[in-house]
């Protein structure tokens, strides 16, 4: 049996995030699996940059099966916890059994990984305090109010048992960290 990934996203996470994120894994010899707040096909969604506006454009993305919901994850089964970027992460940094399992995770020495806007439930969950981080770079107010610094130079930063990246467009830095953290395991 493979080696478990929990992958944390709902509707309205980014598209691109998730469907690479399972496919990269699944190749590397892992079992990524999706959970989100029922088991169902997620609306996810693909954020992009358009000439003329300040931020980014959202529009529908591919959608993505959840594999299991947060109350059924069990942190003891998995050997890392992924939590993606997109508009999800504004809504389930508020849901108590997201922050619980990001918790649990942390507590167990386990590997806890964040893309984008997931680093907003990072900071909600209170595992970041302390720790050089980056993310999508209107996540840089939470960041340092919860009392992490936010990194720009880097598009992915290794901190102890936790990596996060920047946006999608960091795939290539944050995998690396990822892939050579699995590997310490």
């Amino acid at each position: 049996m493979p080696r478990q990934i929990l992958v944390i996203t709902g509707d309205a996470g980014e598209s691109f995030e998730c469907l690479y994120a399972k496919q990269r894994l699944e190749e590397a010899g892992f079992g990524p699996l999706i959970a989100a707040p029922s088991r169902r096909r997620l609306h996810l969604v693909i954020h992009d940059f358009e000439p003329g506006w300040d931020t980014y454009v959202e529009k529908p993305g591919y959608g993505a099966e959840a594999d299991l919901t947060f109350a059924e994850a069990n942190p003891d089964e998995y050997d890392a916890i992924l939590v993606l970027g997109g508009r999800a992460p504004e809504y389930l940094r508020h849901d108590p059994r997201v922050l619980d399992l990001v918790r649990a995770f942390d507590a167990a020495g386990k590997w806890v990984f964040a893309i984008c806007h997931g680093v907003q439930v990072l900071a909600a969950a209170g595992v970041i305090g302390g720790k050089r981080v980056t993310a999508y770079e209107h996540c840089r107010w939470e960041i340092e109010a919860c009392g992490a610094t936010y990194v720009v130079e880097e598009q992915a930063i290794r901190d102890d048992r936790i990596v996060t990246g920047q946006t999608w467009q960091s795939h290539p830095d944050f995998y690396r960290h990822v892939f050579a953290c699995l590997g310490e395991a």
